[in-house]
C-alpha cells in the first residue's frame, strides 16, 4: 500500500524539520508531503534543503490562504491508498502514525481519528482555555446533531483511505475543516474509528494560526451551515415551531379582544400575528422539500460509491 503523510504548512521554522524527521523515522515506507501556504518565515527554505537528504520528501506552495484551501489541494493531487494528515507544529508524535493506519489497513475504518482528549494531555498541554471550551462545545454540538459518540471532533491527526478522500468534497478555506470532515464522515455513514494519543503544546516561540475568536465563529457557523444542509427537516422544523410560538405570543391578546368585543383595534399585531404564522408554515414546507432533496442525493452519493468502488 502506498501512504503519504500529508503536512500543511504555515511559518512553522521552529518545527517542521523535526515533524519530517520523526515521520521518516516510524514510517520510513511512506511519502511525506509538505504544502507550503505563503510562509513568511524559513519553513519554505528548510524543507527545499532537507529534500537533499530524504528522496521520499516533496514540497510545494499552496497560493490560497487558509488549511481548508491547502488540504482541498492535497486531496485533489495526491493519489495513494493511505494518508495521514498532520499539522507541521510538532504537537502530534509521530510513533502513533501507525496506529492511525493500522485501522484502514485492516478495512475497520475509512477514518481514523487521533483523539487528544481521553487521556486529558489537551486539556494540560493545551494554555488556551477558551480552546478548550471550544473543543467542548463543538463536540457536544456534533454528537447531540448526528446522535454520535466521539471524543475529538477538531483534532489534526487524522488518517483516510483512498475512498473517503477521493468523495470528500471540501467547501471550507481555514480551520473548519476538521469540523467539515467529521460531519461529512457521520452523515455518509463512513467507518469512523479514535484512536487515543498524546498530545504537546507547541515549544517555546512557535504561536498558533487558531483565532480564538474568528475562527471559532466560522466553526460554528460551519455548524449551523451543514445542519441546515444535512438536517433541513430538522433545522426548519426549529424555525417554524419558533414563529409558530412568536405569532401566538403577538396574535393571541388579537384573538381575546375579538372574542369579548367581537371587534379588533390592534390591527398592526393582527398583520405581524398573520405574518408570522406564515413564515412558519412556509419554514416547515421549505424544510420537507428539502429533507426529499436530500434524501435524493444520499442516494446519489451512495450510486456514485458503488461506481467509484467499481
Amino acid at each position: 500500500m502506498k501512504i503519504a503523510v500529508l503536512v500543511p504548512c504555515y511559518n512553522e521554522e521552529l518545527t517542521i524539520k523535526k515533524v519530517i524527521e520523526d515521520f521518516n523515522l516510524n514510517l520510513p515506507e511512506s511519502e511525506v508531503y509538505v504544502y507550503d501556504n505563503n510562509s513568511t518565515d524559513k519553513t519554505f527554505e528548510i524543507v527545499q534543503n532537507l529534500q537533499k537528504t530524504y528522496q521520499n520528501l516533496h514540497l510545494k506552495k499552496e497560493y490560497r490562504q487558509g488549511k481548508g484551501n491547502v488540504v482541498r489541494s492535497m486531496f485533489r493531487d495526491i493519489d495513494v491508498d493511505i494518508y495521514i494528515l498532520v499539522d507541521g507544529d510538532d504537537t502530534y508524535p509521530a510513533e502513533f502514525a501507525k496506529s492511525l493506519i493500522k485501522p484502514i489497513i485492516d478495512k475497520e475504518a475509512d477514518i481514523v481519528i487521533g483523539d487528544r482528549l481521553s487521556n486529558g494531555d489537551y486539556e494540560k498541554e493545551n494554555k488556551r482555555p477558551l480552546h478548550n471550551f471550544g473543543n467542548n462545545l463543538v463536540k457536544y454540538l456534533i454528537n447531540k446533531l448526528f446522535k454520535a459518540n466521539l471524543k475529538d471532533i477538531m483534532t489534526g491527526y487524522r488518517a483516510f483511505n483512498k475512498k473517503f478522500v477521493k468523495n470528500f468534497p471540501i467547501l471550507s478555506d481555514g480551520f473548519e475543516i476538521e469540523t467539515e470532515m467529521t460531519l461529512h464522515t457521520l452523515d455518509k455513514k463512513f467507518l469512523i474509528k479514535e484512536i487515543p494519543i498524546k498530545y504537546r503544546d507547541r515549544p517555546e516561540g512557535s504561536y498558533s494560526k487558531l483565532n480564538t475568536f474568528s475562527d471559532g465563529f466560522r466553526v460554528l457557523k460551519t455548524i449551523l451551515w451543514i445542519f441546515k444542509d444535512y438536517k433541513p427537516l430538522y433545522f426548519f422544523s426549529i424555525l417554524s415551531i419558533l414563529f409558530f410560538i412568536l405569532s401566538l405570543i403577538v396574535g393571541m391578546p388579537v384573538i381575546l379582544e375579538f372574542i369579548k368585543t367581537d371587534y379588533i383595534t390592534k390591527i398592526p399585531s393582527a398583520i405581524l400575528a398573520v405574518g408570522l404564522m406564515l413564515i412558519s408554515i412556509l419554514s416547515l414546507f421549505s424544510g420537507l422539500i428539502l429533507d426529499t432533496i436530500v434524501n435524493q442525493h444520499r442516494r446519489e452519493y451512495e450510486l456514485n460509491l458503488t461506481r467509484y468502488k467499481e
